[in-house]
């Protein structure tokens, strides 16, 4: 891996390795693998609440007339429907409808503020700028920093640094102040769990972390445990899950496909897509349980009897399910739940079994339907 100095520092880097994180080369930046380990940090977000940074994440702002048609060209979410303060998942798109990027989609007074993942942050301001009207502005908010807060306590602990929190749902969004400081704050996150996303100023990041985790229910988590709570909420890791060879189809997020996107078509690869709502995919990503003890890895082949049908895509020791488990493409006939299948290790054999996704209960704060 490459030395650290060759890296580009998070605003809080100082900060973590002060608290005694193992940093390690990720998106091209010096990240917090571990603190203390990894399966006390993800059981302690499941239970309490875990402090991650993201800030290697890109936050845009995309502005103009017109803004949310001209990003619809782009990605399958019905956004002009977005209301201000309302978030959504989506994907971006290429010319194919390949998976270029996921990203979250939020209405606010100046435009929509989407943030992207940080190893193709820079590609993505390249396709949005040579993609988007010139009459659209991408405003990217490299002077800002961006914590996650998760866990079911993740919200009654911010509220006592920031009043009026608790009143956002999954999926909104708002402006809040922390003494004189303004916050953008979204019910969000990637790790099943309930919690925010905090963005704020990177001159002020060090103190905010320090006041959040001053409260009882906080602790730092690194990127070792932010991935074992993804893949147990069964989200997946853009670049290994899916990528620019995936449609969201076959990557099991046909959710993103809004209602009226589906109708009325109008985005990048939407023939292919449409089409494979309708037929169904080659393959599909899917959930895995493993037999035994012994974890199953990224890139490990999938077979059905002597036949190759899939990949796997991400695996590990999952702390909440007590066991391994994976995500993987496998192909058409072979998807449905309790499916037997086999993954090939260091050249042996391992029993999988297809599971349902999530592996843990999602627990997000929703606003009663």
């Amino acid at each position: 891996m490459a030395d650290d100095t060759e890296l580009l520092e998070l605003p809080l880097g100082d900060w973590h390795r002060a608290k005694g994180a193992r940093m390690v080369p990720f998106a091209g930046y010096a990240m917090p693998i571990q603190y203390e380990g990894i399966m006390a940090e993800h059981l302690w977000t499941r239970e309490n609440a875990g402090l991650f940074d993201v800030s290697h994440m890109g936050q845009l702002i995309l502005s103009g007339d017109n803004v949310s048609e001209a990003l619809e060209a782009m990605v399958p979410g019905d956004i002009s429907a977005l209301k201000e303060g309302r978030m959504r998942y989506s994907l971006l798109l290429g010319p194919d409808g390949g998976v270029l990027d996921d990203l979250m989609i939020t209405a606010t007074p100046t435009g929509l503020y989407v943030v992207v993942n940080g190893a193709v942050k820079h590609q993505d301001i390249a396709f949005l700028s040579a993609n988007l009207p010139s009459t659209i502005t991408i405003q990217h908010l490299e002077d800002r920093a961006l914590l996650a807060l998760q866990g079911p306590k993740a919200v009654e602990a911010l509220s006592r640094v920031v009043a009026g929190v608790d009143q956002l749902y999954f999926m909104e969004a708002g402006i809040y102040l922390w003494g004189e400081v303004p916050l953008w704050i979204s019910r969000s996150g990637y790790t099943g769990e309930d919690g925010v996303e905090i963005s704020v100023a990177a001159e002020h990041v060090a103190a905010l972390a320090d006041a959040l985790c001053v409260q009882p229910e906080v602790k730092p988590v690194g990127l070792g445990a932010r991935d074992s709570l993804r893949l147990e909420a069964g989200l997946p890791l853009y670049g290994h899950d899916m990528d620019q060879g995936t449609d969201p189809v076959e990557g099991n997020a046909s959710f993103a496909i809004s209602k009226r996107r589906r109708e009325e078509g109008g985005f990048n690869g939407a023939d292919r897509i449409l089409r494979a709502l309708s037929e169904g995919p080659a393959r599909k990503l899917v959930g895995l349980s493993v037999d035994g003890k012994m974890p199953v890895r990224e890139g490990a082949p999938i077979f059905a009897g002597e036949t190759r049908v899939g990949v796997v895509t991400s695996g590990g020791f999952a702390p909440s399910v007590g066991a391994p488990i994976a995500m993987g493409y496998v192909a058409a006939g072979h998807t449905g739940i309790d499916t037997p299948l086999e993954a090939e290790v260091r050249g042996k054999r391992v029993g999988l079994t297809v599971a349902k996704m999530p592996f843990v209960p999602h627990r997000y704060h929703r606003r009663a339907k």
